[in-house]
This record gives structure tokens, sequence and C-alpha cells, in this order.
């Protein structure tokens, strides 16, 4: 049967057990509406049905009726006085709605602009309604374009679009070979001809010339380089680019053969990865401080830049070493493009070019932003209130950017909305491919942030931010992201990407149907942490001993610091550790009350914070003074001053990684409180360290850890059971100490199998050319969906922007 037809045949099943049991279903309804909520998320949904299933005259077989499986399936609701409107998602990314009448249980499906309506009317009154609102629809673009079908394929995109175009580009067109020739002619650096020259015109002569020159390799031994083969090969028709030596030489002509004969997908990757495709590429990433010390933990600025920063060195590492094996000496070029700040309060990002550490030829590269009569802006902006900055500064940068590279990016990556914006007018203008990486898509964090933009608009434009993620999303060539749930989530979870398919911000747009997860321009590459600064804690003889005098005052310290709060008076406890921005969506706070209210876990651990500033007037960021205030008012009702150790720094790289050691030499344990987060890097880096980890089962740790193998996950919602499970591990490794081993042992197995920045890096380099070579030869770039996109832009994000300014 189907999806659809399981699908229908659920409404079926619904409709008839309402029919049957009317009374059953309106007292389930009933308790839904005495909530006196409008709009209701799964779990609020599932409790209320919960309550009623308790109840001692309810049937038993309520729960696993057809209405007890749709409250389970559905991911929200909408409710008035007389219809309860459900947002059904019957497996991952595939959604039906329905509504029933309060009155004479009907069960009617309604399409989802139905949906998104009936959310409007209720969030702003039938008077306020909109009738004729902008409607966005993406899919009628892509109705030809291949599309996966099972779920479990979610994030491998490069290996189906390779299956399936390698298929209709030999098999049903014809033209495979013809194809790969007229790719193979533009490849070139700087005036140099790579891969082939004039004497191969068509695909026969090709053909020959491939046999020919195998016969000449042959000769030679297989260590034999380039140059030794030189002349005859260019005779033939080929230039340098196939390989250093002849081994290899051979080889990538023996796969470019076989793919001519008879193409099959693993072939077509493994040759692509071969080619002399990417020698310069520019990261883009405008907001925060963007500065390789004294940055992290300002606003706004934090994991992403760690993340960038090693995604730096692994690239030119990958850049450079393939390079070398195709036989070219050429050295690659980063360029990380980001925001210059004349107010740099100490940093280096009044800085124009800085050269990145732990790189040959990387470096940062800065462009202020001009408000519109074109000054510089000096200070420091949140990444809420860019949007109006960002066209200017993208022609601004465009300058600079083919000025340091001398000439165009082969790639260009984007990174968060602002970035992945910037990439998308880049790409766009300089026609190269672009790749996406969100980090976060502030849609999922914030409740209701789409249906209640307006009240939100003074603090956070979602309607720039959201314009500007629908818009970069449907542009990208390929999308990268850490974990397969920020796509799609999980069975009872929405992703971040899937929850742009479709909804409303009223008064300004409804989308019915925005992001395809099912789109093979989504790819899984999860990245790590930097291997020389996170190790095990048992890699003695790597440590770094001479910094433990400096940590110990950090967490023991008795000094009267300005950027500290409480002094630890039971030394003997292990450390529960947590560094993070001090924001709401980290959920310190949370975290501290959670430590607060539960007299287990402040027996058997001391709680070290490392996280914003302690001092209020430190602080400009408005979220953060909210919470810096919180954090007092904690500190101050339940006592902590001896328990709690709260630290406002910033920690250094090489500092932060025996810091996790240190805590790991004490048999602590690291905790990720967020209610959301979309990776995760603070996890992999005290994984990485052989420190067990709680964290967050929202987010990207419910795949990094196994839970109860090499960590735990916690429901930040549920703050008293997680301090409960958090205390539960505390007493046990006390009692037994090989649990904690176990556990740190399964942490660092878990990171070294799935977790590094090599692997990172070899599969970023392969999709760039996968990607690339697609769209050279068909019509991924998808030139009607741009078209889409620029009117979305021009007529849409273009005026919410300039408002803001």
């Amino acid at each position: 049967m189907s999806e659809r037809a399981r699908s229908d045949d659920l409404i079926e099943q619904l409709r008839g057990f309402l029919d049957a049991c009317p009374s059953v279903g309106h007292r389930v309804l009933h308790q839904i509406k005495k909530l006196e909520r409008s709009f209701l998320q799964r779990s609020e949904l599932c409790d209320a049905f919960a309550d009623v299933c308790a109840a001692e005259d309810v049937p038993d077989g309520l729960r696993q009726s057809p209405l007890g499986k749709v409250i389970r399936l559905t991911q929200e609701a909408a409710v008035n006085d007389a219809w309860v409107y459900l947002a059904v998602r019957v497996r991952i990314a595939s959604w039906r709605y329905v509504r029933i009448a309060l009155e004479g249980m009907a069960v009617e499906e309604v399409t989802v602009r139905d949906f998104l309506r009936f959310k409007e009317c209720l969030a702003l009154g039938q008077h306020d309604f909109d009738e004729w609102l902008l409607e966005i629809d993406l899919g009628p673009f892509s109705r030809e374009f291949p599309k996966l079908l099972e779920a479990r394929s979610i994030g491998r995109g490069v290996e189906f679009l390779n299956k399936h175009l390698s298929l209709q580009l030999f098999d049903e067109l014809g033209e495979g070979g013809e194809r790969i020739l007229n790719f193979l002619r533009i490849h070139s650096f700087r005036g140099q001809t790579l891969m082939l020259n004039e004497q191969i015109k068509s695909v026969s002569d090709l053909r020959r010339a491939l046999r020919r020159a195998d016969e000449v390799l042959a000769g030679h031994e297989p260590t034999a380089t380039w140059e030794d083969v030189a002349a005859p090969l260019r005779a033939l028709g080929f230039e340098v680019g196939w390989g250093r030596e002849v081994a290899r030489i051979r080889d990538t002509m023996s796969l470019l053969r076989d793919l001519l004969e008879a193409p099959d997908p693993r072939g077509l990757e493994t040759f692509l990865a071969r080619l002399p495709m990417v020698f310069s590429l520019a990261i883009i990433s405008p907001h925060g401080y963007f500065g390789q010390a004294n940055v992290l933990g300002r606003p706004d600025t934090g994991g992403q830049v760690v993340y960038i920063l090693d995604q730096v060195r692994a690239l030119e590492t990958e850049m450079r070493s393939r390079l070398f094996e195709q036989g070219l000496d050429i050295e690659p070029q980063i360029v990380v493009l980001t925001r210059l700040i004349p107010q740099a309060e100490g940093t280096t990002c009044d800085q124009r070019l800085e050269p990145i550490s732990g790189t040959r030829n990387a470096r940062i590269l800065r462009v202020p932003f001009r408000n519109a009569s074109g000054e510089i802006v000096t200070h420091w902006i949140s990444r809420f209130e860019v949007w109006p900055y960002l066209e200017r500064y993208t022609l601004d940068s465009e300058r600079e950017l083919l000025a340091e590279l001398g000439g165009r990016p082969d790639l260009i990556v984007g990174n968060y909305s602002d970035g992945n914006l910037v990439a998308t007018l880049l790409s766009q203008r300089l026609g190269v491919t672009q790749c996406n990486i969100a980090h976060a898509l502030e849609k999922t964090k914030y409740r209701h942030a789409d249906l209640f933009w307006q009240e939100n608009e003074a603090q956070y434009h979602f309607s720039c931010q959201f314009t500007a993620d629908l818009i970069a999303m449907n542009a990208a060539d390929f999308i990268i992201t850490s974990t397969y749930q920020e796509i799609a989530g999980t069975r009872e979870s929405v992703g971040q990407y899937e929850s742009h398919t479709a909804f409303t911000m009223p008064k300004l747009f409804r989308v019915v149907n925005g992001i395809d997860v099912y789109d093979p321009k989504f790819n899984i590459v999860s990245p790590g942490a930097d291997a020389a600064a996170y190790f095990p804690y048992t890699a003695v003889e790597r440590r770094l001993p001479h910094l433990h005098t400096e940590i110990e005052q950090l967490v023991f310290g008795v000094d009267e610091r300005v950027d500290a709060r409480g002094v630890l008076t039971e030394r003997d406890k292990p450390l529960l550790f947590t560094m993070a921005r001090l924001d709401r969506i980290k959920n310190i706070v949370g975290l501290v009350e959670w430590f607060s209210a539960c007299e287990a876990l402040r027996k058997e651990a001391n709680l070290l914070v490392i996280s914003g500033h302690v001092d209020p007037e430190r602080s400009s960021d408005t979220e953060e003074l909210e919470q810096i205030r919180c954090m007092h008012a904690l500190f101050n009702r339940y006592d902590l001053d001896r328990q709690v150790r709260w630290l406002g720094l910033r920690l250094p790289k090489d500092l932060a990684g025996e810091f996790y050691r240190y805590v790991a030499d004490g048999r602590g344990a690291f905790v990720q409180p967020a209610l959301f987060e979309a990776f995760g890097l603070t996890v992999i880096e005290a994984m990485a360290s052989g420190l067990p980890c709680f964290a967050t089962c929202f987010g990207g740790p419910s795949e990094i850890i196994e839970d109860g193998v090499s960590g735990f996950h916690i429901d930040p919602n549920h703050g008293d059971a997680a301090a409960e499970r958090i205390a539960r591990f505390f007493e046990r490794t006390r009692q037994d100490p090989e649990y904690w081993n176990r556990i740190s042992e399964g942490a660092l197995k878990r990171v070294a199998e799935r977790y590094t920045w090599q692997h990172y890096a070899e599969r970023m380099m392969t999709l760039s050319r996968v990607y690339g070579f697609w769209r050279h030869v068909t019509d991924l770039e998808r030139r009607e969906t741009q078209r889409y996109l620029q009117a979305l832009y021009s007529l849409q994000f273009r005026r919410l922007a300039q408002a803001m300014a």
C-alpha cells in the first residue's frame, strides 16, 4: 500500500471511530478545548489526550485507537469554538491536514492553504484577515526534477543525484560522453589548460586517445611522474591534471574509460572527485566578532566561528593534497569573508586582512558595513539587525574578494542566514557553485516565531530572516547539514528545514511549499573537533600541565574577580561543567535552576559555568543582560555561592581543551542543556576529551550521543528529571568507577568513528565537484526557480530591509 493510501486509510479510520464513539471523541476534544489556547504543540496535545486516557471510565483501547494514533502524529493544532484543525505528520516530511467539528465530530480533510488561513484568522481575528495575502509556492518549479522517495535517504542527496542523473545522462539522453568531453574541456587555471587540449575534438577522439595513452603509460614505471610522460600525452591531447605519477594517471584515465563504456554512479563520483576543479573558495560569515582570539562568548559569536576556522584548516589540507595528487603545483586559496568592525573592543575585527593560524595561505578578509549614505558603520550590530546592510555589503565584498583572489572563487560557502543570503547574491553575480550551511535556523528556536512575527519584529526582525532563509535555501546548489534531524527531524519532531515547508506570517506572506527535504541538494557532513586541542585526557604525553595552576585558580579561586561569582568550598566533589553563550536558547539559567532545586545533585557535584558576563555593566546585548539578571537572582535565592562557580570568560582553544581534560581527571561530566541545539560542537569537544556528556534531546546531540552508551540525552523541558538523571550518574560512578570509564570510552569511540575534520574535508571537496559537474551539464541551477527567487528578493526582502533602515 502506498504512503498516500495508508494516510487515506488512517483518516477514514478516524472518521469511522468518531462516528462509532462520538462521546469519547467529544471528551478528548473538550479536554483540548479546556486548555483555552488557540495553538497547541504536539506535547500539549499528547498531555491532554493522556489525561483523558487516565480516567477510570475511559475504554482501555483509546490509546491505540485511530484517534490516539492521529493525536500522536499531530505536530500542531489550531482550535476555535467550532473546529479543531490538526497538522498530521503521517511520516517524516509527509503531511495531511484535517479538521474535526466540535459538534457532530465530522472529519474533513483540508489543504495546507486552508490550514494556514485558519491559523491566520485565529491569530489576527476575522476582521483583520487578509484575503489577498501573498502566497509562496516553490513546488511547481521542481516537479520534473528527481526527488528522493525514502525518508532514510534524506541527506544523501549526492548519492541519489549521481544514480538518477547518470542513468538519464548516459542512457536516456545518449549524450553522456559528449557532455563529459565538454566538461573536461573547460578546465583551466589562470590561462593554463588542464585535462584536455585541442587535439581531442570528439568522443571517438577521446576514446582513441585514452587507449593509446594507456599503451604509452604501460611502458613506464608506476612511480614515474607527469614530466616523464608529458610530451607523448600532450601529443595525444592530454594536459596536466590527470595525476602526479603514472599509476595515478592510468587509474584516472581508466575510470573515464569505464564511464564512457558502462557508467555507474560510484565510478562517476570517484572520477569527478579527482578532477582539478577547486583552487580557491570563499566562505561567507558576516555577523558577530569573527576573529581567532578574544571573541568567543561575545554576542553572536560562538560555535560558528570555531566551526569555520577548523573547517578552513581541514579544507586547505585536503585541497593541497588533491592538487598535489593531480600533478599540480598550485597553492590553494581560502578567504573567509566577514565584517570589519572599527570599534573592535580589543579584537582583530578592525583589521582588513588576517592570516589564519595553522594554514599556509588562508586568511580572513573583512569588509565594513556601510549605511545608506555610504558611511562606515563602526559598532557591532546584532545578527538580527544586519539585513539593511547586506546588499551594499555584497557589492563591496565582490570587489574586494575578486581582487584578493585574483579572480572568481571556484566555490562559495555561506554560513547562517545572513551569510547564506550574501552567498546567494554573490554566486548569482559570479556564476559560481553555491553551498549553504545554516548552523541554526531561527524559526525552530522561538515558539510561533512565524505566526506572531509582528510581536517580535522590533527585536528579532523575523520578516527579513525567514524571507532570506527561503531565498537562500532554494537558491543553493547544495546544502550541508551536520545531522539528519537538522533536515527532517525524527519520527516525533520536525526538522529545522522541514519546518519551512509550510508556514504563515500573517499580513506578510503565506508559504504553502517553501522547501522539499526530499530534494537531493541536502547532504549530511558532520564536523569534528580540532584534534590538536581536543584529545583524550589519557594522552598524558600531550597534556598541558603548565596550565593546571591557572585552571585551578579559575575553578577554585577565592580572589575578587569581576568576571566570577561563587567559591566552591567542597573541592573533593566532581565538577558538572557547562560552557556556552548566555542566551535564552542555550538555557544556562535553566541548568542553574535545575541544579538549585535538586538536592541529590547538589550533594553529588559542584556546578561550574563558563558563560557570558558576570558583570551586567560589561554586556551590550539585551538578551544576555536579561539572562545575567536571572543568574544573579538564582544565586541569591538558592544560596549557591558555595556550590556554583560562574565565570564570565572566553577560553582560548588550548586552555578550553585542557579544561575539559581537567574536569575528566576529577571524574566530572559536561552538560549541554540547550532548549534546542542545531549541532553541538562543545559536545563533540568534550567527548573527544573523554568527558561523559549530558546533552539536550532536541537537535544534533540526539544523534551525536548514543544514549547510555557514549553519553546521555536530557529533556530541557523537564529539568527536574534531567537533574535527577545527572545525580544518579554521579552516585553510580562514585560507587562503581568503571561505569564512568565505560561512558568515557564510548564517547571517545563515537567521535573517532563519526566526527572528524578529515572526513568532513574529503566529503566537502567531493560534493563541490559533483554538484559543480551537474550544474554544468544539466539545468541543476533551475533558472525558473532563480527568477522566482529574484522576484521574491526584489519585491519582498528588499522592501523589508529598507523599512528596517
